[in-house]
């Protein structure tokens, strides 16, 4: 299991998960290094200052073999401090098999970490002054130790620098920083350096450890320096080895240790580990009130008692975390792998393949849109209210012809006038909708446009100028709308093309291809308007002009009209009519005398409808004929050009845009002939913060994937 936790560090699985780790927090010149020496057998480096400047891992094994150290550095961050995707392990000198040249080794190896942008094996060989120079105070990057030996326990643990009380305030917090970076998951036992010989409130580590672990549930307590105690003021620490609360009173759940490891002068007399740990068993055996303690307590007195302690926990928390990492580890991935998936697609790397492939799916794209897809929200679905409209206002144009006097001039009663009932439903109610007294067109009104016009023509011929002005009239008003409908097509047209450049080009902002499709888009759009636009110029021309092929439908809507307008103006002259048309018997009968009496004068086969003949001529009857034929025409033309429009737009603006689409967006992204692949590679690269997305995922992905199969071997 300790080895399972080793590679998946190893590996820089840690970076995702909460991997169990024992960490050696305390305050500087609390004896850390003293109990990592004690622990691992070794002798770290002794200079003024903070000695530890780096976290320093610690891998120890037993083994029956010959004693041997190998040293390497993990890192995790390059020389400007960038966390890189995947940490790497690098070699820092041949094994070491005599532990006095250890020392040595690991002081080169923290000025490797302290000197990024130099080669590390540099300073397997520099010189000693070279040593003291340093790049930065302190890093996260490790010095790593992995020791074998037959007088080791297997155990790990990573050394954190010492918290600075007092000193540079820049230096304080990052040493702070990176102790919290360890310290606030919940996988990892804090073994918490407290020095006898200093006040207690005056080491803040156990403030820190108690800040992430409230409950002292992870942290494990190390009392040093225990000869260095005042004589008579052990009580409070001994109460701390009892477990009954901290050294203020206080209930802890902390479990505390007592280690004594050599001091200054043992050091520099070189005391070896065996000689250590034996004055560390004889101190806690003869020394008060150290050894009047009870048997339970006194197995928390003494480096071997600690480590053997610190044996049982890690693989203790091993154990219990192994269901969370590997569902953790699945949970992670599929998030992971989400993530990725929502990226844009990584650049080909064959630019120009993808930017062929990338266009001609483009242009099918535009190429459906315009002709047209069977979908609520299609652009041929979204053009046909405004078609709708279009066409009723081309239909409300037509003349607002009335066959009766004005109102006002003769009668001061205005007259209803039923509508045309031969025109269609729709007609109707849009003609209907728009109608206006001030801007209707009596029938005097039409007498004098036409008596006004004559000039040589013979009695009773009426100028072609008189309904040609009328007919002007009426076709003047059909430039708004179709204007109207051509803008809001080429609006819609837009919004559609824009939303397929993104569909298609949202990714490739940053080479700017994204950006050089809605230039060419726009300008190719813009070609295809301006020609649709003089089309609908010369259909509004060619109307100012009357004409149809269509005499069939022209005379049949000239007869309708005529005698819709004849109908009204009877009904308005008189009861001549309604009496020929009367059920009444009375009326009848006088009606038949007439008819027998025209038959006695040779009139025969007449009839109660052919009377009416007989009623002098309409003195309007001329304004009536000009009105019908321009009320015709206007059936005729209007029926015709709101066709026409939608049409040309179609023709011209719609199905336009496909004609010569796919050679505009070659031409006008210049990815054709020299340079072209490297245009096409420029066009389609990606965003940096996209690239280092992907990397620092896909480097997440490898992480936690291989950290799934060290899982699934580890613990079978």
């Amino acid at each position: 299991m300790l080895d399972a936790v080793i590679r998946l560090r190893a590996i820089g699985a840690n970076i995702d998960l909460d991997i169990p780790v024992i960490v050696v927090l305390g305050s500087q010149s609390a004896g850390k290094s003293s109990l990592i020496e004690a622990i691992s057998g070794i002798t770290l480096p002794r200079a003024s200052g903070t000695c530890t400047r780096c976290p320093t891992e610690c891998q120890l094994y037993y083994s029956s073999e010959p004693w041997r150290c190998v040293v390497s550095l993990r890192l995790v961050t390059d020389e400007d401090g960038t966390v890189l995707g995947q940490p790497r392990r690098v070699e820092f000198g041949d094994p070491i098999f005599d532990k006095h040249l250890v020392t040595e080794r690991i002081r080169r190896a923290q000025s490797a970490i302290l000197n990024p942008a130099t080669p590390p094996t540099t300073f397997l060989n520099e010189s000693t002054d070279d040593l003291e120079e340093r790049q930065l105070s302190f890093s996260s990057n490790s010095v790593c130790l992995e020791i074998r030996g037959r007088d080791i326990d297997d155990l790990s643990f990573v050394d954190l620098p010492g918290l600075i009380p007092g000193g540079d305030p820049r230096d304080s917090k990052l040493v702070q920083q990176l102790a919290e970076s360890y310290i606030c998951k919940e996988s990892c036992i804090i073994l918490l350096t407290i020095a006898c010989e200093t006040d207690y409130e005056n080491q803040g580590a156990h403030r820190l450890a108690a800040q992430y672990d409230p409950h002292g549930s992870r942290t494990i307590g190390v009392l040093t320096k225990p000869d260095r105690i005042p004589t008579g003021e052990e009580g409070s620490w001994i109460r701390m080895i009892q477990g009954q609360h901290d050294i203020d009173g206080e209930e802890t759940g902390i479990e505390y240790f007592s280690v004594k490891n050599p001091d200054s002068q043992d050091i520099k007399h070189g005391i070896s580990y065996e000689q250590a740990r034996q004055k560390e068993a004889e101190f806690y055996s003869t020394k008060e009130p150290w050894s009047q303690l009870d048997w339970p307590y006194q197995q928390r007195l003494g480096t071997k008692k600690l480590t053997g302690r610190l044996s049982e926990a890690l693989p203790n928390l091993i154990s219990k975390r192994q269901v969370f990492l590997e569902g953790e580890v699945n949970k992670q991935l599929d998030r992971t792998n989400n993530e990725i998936s929502r990226l844009p697609s990584p650049p080909s790397s064959e630019p120009v393949g993808e930017m062929l492939r990338l266009i001609g799916l483009f242009v099918r794209s535009i190429e459906r849109l315009v002709e047209g897809t069977p979908d609520d929200d299609g652009l041929i679905q979204a053009l046909r209210e405004p078609r709708v409209d279009f066409k009723k206002a081309i239909c409300q144009t037509a003349p607002d012809f009335r066959p009766i006097p004005r109102p006002g001039v003769f009668f001061s009663k205005p007259t209803i006038i039923p509508p045309p009932t031969f025109l269609l439903d729709e007609e109707i109610k849009w003609q209907e909708e728009t109608k206006n007294s001030k801007k209707a067109v009596y029938i005097e009104d039409v007498m004098l446009s036409a008596n006004s016009a004559v000039t040589r023509e013979l009695p009773n011929n009426i100028p072609f100028v008189v309904k040609k002005r009328f007919i002007g009239d009426f076709v003047s008003g059909w430039d708004a709308p179709s204007k109207k409908l051509f803008h809001t097509t080429v609006k819609e047209l837009n919004k559609r093309i824009k939303a397929q450049i993104e569909g298609y080009f949202a990714q490739y902002t940053h080479g700017h291809l994204k950006s050089r499709v809605s230039n060419v888009m726009h300008a190719h759009i813009q070609r295809c308007a301006n020609a649709t636009e003089q089309r609908i110029n010369f259909l509004l021309e060619e109307e100012q002009e009357p004409f149809t092929m269509n005499e069939h439908h022209f005379m049949e809507h000239r007869s309708e009209f005529l005698g819709y307008y004849r109908g009204i103006r009877q009904k308005d002259e008189g009861s001549f009519v309604e009496h020929l048309q009367s059920k009444d018997a009375n009326t009848k009968s006088i009606v038949n005398k007439v008819i027998s009496g025209l038959a006695e004068l040779g009139l025969h086969s007449m009839e109660s409808s052919s009377l009416a003949r007989l009623l002098p001529p309409d003195p309007m009857e001329t304004a009536i004929e000009i009105m019908s034929e321009v009320q015709a025409y206007f059936q005729v033309s209007y029926r015709r050009f709101v066709d026409n429009v939608p049409m040309t737009i179609d023709r011209s603006l719609l199905r336009g845009l496909k004609v010569g689409l796919e050679s505009a967006l070659f031409t006008g992204m210049d990815i054709s002939g020299p340079g072209g692949y490297e245009r096409c590679k420029l066009l389609l690269s990606e965003p940096e913060h996209i690239v280092m997305r992907r990397a620092e995922l896909q480097n997440k992905r490898d992480r936690l994937g291989r950290a799934k199969e060290e899982l699934l071997h580890a613990f079978e």
